[in-house]
């Protein structure tokens, strides 16, 4: 059975040998000068030089941020880089760790840098480090199969493949040398004649399994710095790569970033919009975050990692009253992002809340996505209709950060969409100053859930956005990081209801002061 395998794989790198070739290639009517003039013209241009060797790998228009990435793995740094470390990035000596999520071209983006960067002289002996030997050799593969089949480089920077063409290390007619190390091998010993790694790739280093053992994470970043990168020369400038999204709270990743000169975290969505849009367009986005958890999401597509609550283990489900029996009735809304502190993984929550004669808060209807600010703001019209004839308070959070934006944006939005309506949701700012999120959550919510005093719409449950609500209420804990703004949001709606009845109830009271003239 294994020889089978052995030989479909085998079969499957032909094929993409095969489609190397075809795909580059070469023009055999040109002249050495004008051969040189090409060269010479393409590395001056990092994009250029991708388009024209590596077709394969250049289906797509490069986002943003990946050509910031290149600058700065080049030693072309742009003004996100400043001081010292800009100084190190000049001269190649750059340790980056690009957490960028799934579909966005981590591997990809690598390779392509590290191929120019070998190919054109300025480095000459590369590490590939992942989980394992087998996933290092996988990942390193891309590599040696350009270099033995790529006629466009062949063209231009002559035949690569040499005798020493084995898939754990190999080593090019030009002297540049790659190895593949499992993690917790042995690097000692890698050396190209008398060069010591100047590269060195850290790729997909950590898996679900390894990271629910912290001591086998700390044995593995004691590794890396303790063994891996002193395979160093002191002499020579060294470009560490790490590659790998954030899939727990304490991981590889995370213990590399706090020693990084520069980290960039990129997820699928950027404040909201497709991170590539070339690539990836919203509608496939959608469909894919819709086939799978909110957890699984948020750990393989956000960089935030699946976290098991410790408050909310189980929330109570029931049926909601008629709307005219319930005493209060509110809709609270979280705008997050605030126009300060803009994070990418902010959700917008509307929710549509209820409190009967006996002090039960029904969540009636939450609508909770990462959308526009416009699709937010219907958002309260169409509770509006849902709600038309009875008594209802609309409130907005709106503290210290978001002041200038609901200001700005979101009264702006209410008026015009008003005008389209011929109405204007009457919305009220709460401008209540706020603890720590997570200290607010636990303590309003986690007791009027125990006791059952927090029910959510039974007839709500298959709702993609309650849903969503629920599945971040599951994920609540002190050390979570991620979204929590369903979950804030309906914190802020009750603590509205509680201090409208302490107002009906006549709880705040006044006396005449006595007289204090004599």
């Amino acid at each position: 059975m294994a020889k089978v395998a052995d030989k479909q794989a085998f079969n499957e790198w032909e094929a993409y040998r095969e489609a190397l070739k075809r795909s580059t290639v070469v023009d055999i009517t040109e002249t050495y000068a004008q051969k040189q003039a090409r060269i010479k013209m393409l590395e001056a241009d990092d994009e250029a030089w991708f388009a024209y060797y590596l077709p394969m790998y250049n289906q797509y228009e490069p986002a943003p941020f990946h050509k910031r990435s290149t600058k700065r793995i080049q030693g072309k740094p742009g003004n996100e880089v400043k001081g010292e470390a800009r100084e190190r990035c000049l001269r190649g000596e750059w340790f980056e760790v690009d957490a960028w999520a799934r579909e966005l071209a981590k591997s990809t983006q690598a390779m392509k840098n590290v191929l120019k960067l070998t190919l054109t002289g300025k480095k000459k002996n590369v590490i590939m480090v992942s989980n394992s030997e087998d996933n290092a050799k996988r990942l390193l593969e891309p590599y040696r199969a350009n270099l033995d089949s790529n006629q466009r480089i062949i063209n231009d920077y002559g035949l690569q493949k040499s005798f020493k063409w084995k898939d754990t290390e190999f080593k090019t007619r030009k002297g540049i040398s790659f190895r593949a190390v499992g993690a917790d091998q042995s690097p000692r010993g890698t050396r190209n004649d008398a060069a010591r790694p100047d590269v060195i790739l850290i790729d997909d280093i950590d898996t679900d399994q390894d990271c629910r053992n912290p001591e086998i994470i700390k044995k593995r970043v004691d590794w890396i710095f303790g063994a891996l990168i002193p395979t160093r020369a002191v002499n020579i400038p060294l470009l560490v790569l790490v590659c790998g999204n954030i899939i727990a709270e304490y991981c590889c990743v995370t213990e590399l970033m706090k020693k990084a000169d520069f980290v960039d975290i990129v997820n699928i969505r950027t404040n909201g919009k497709s991170s590539w849009e070339a690539k990836n367009s919203e509608e496939d986005i959608d469909r894919v975050l819709s086939t799978i958890s909110y957890a699984a999401a948020q750990t393989e597509y956000f960089n935030n990692p699946q976290t098991e609550g410790r408050v909310f283990k189980k929330l109570n489900w029931g049926k909601v009253p008629p709307l005219r029996e319930l005493e209060q009735l509110i809709v609270y809304a979280d705008p997050s992002p605030s126009s300060r502190e803009v994070k990418n993984n902010s959700y917008k929550v509307v929710a549509l809340m209820g409190r009967d004669k006996e002090g039960v808060t029904y969540v009636i209807k939450a609508l909770c996505e990462q959308t526009t600010n416009a699709k937010f703001v219907n958002w309260f019209y169409d509770i509006y209709e849902l709600t038309k004839g009875y008594n209802v308070y609309y409130y907005i959070e709106n503290n210290s950060l978001q002041d200038p934006f609901y200001q700005d944006v979101f009264i702006p939005l209410f008026k015009e969409i008003g005008r389209s309506k011929g109405y204007i949701v009457p919305i009220r700012p709460d401008a209540r100053k706020k603890p720590d999120k997570f200290t607010r959550i636990e303590g309003t919510l986690e007791p009027a859930n125990r006791l059952g005093l927090l029910i959510f719409n039974e007839r709500e449950k298959d709702n993609q956005h309650m849903q969503t609500v629920v599945e971040q209420f599951g994920v609540v804990s002190p050390t979570y990081k991620g979204a929590m703004d369903a979950p804030d949001c309906i914190e802020g709606g009750y603590k509205i209801l509680d201090e409208n009845l302490a107002k009906r109830q006549g709880t705040y009271r006044t006396q005449r002061r006595s007289s204090r003239r004599y």
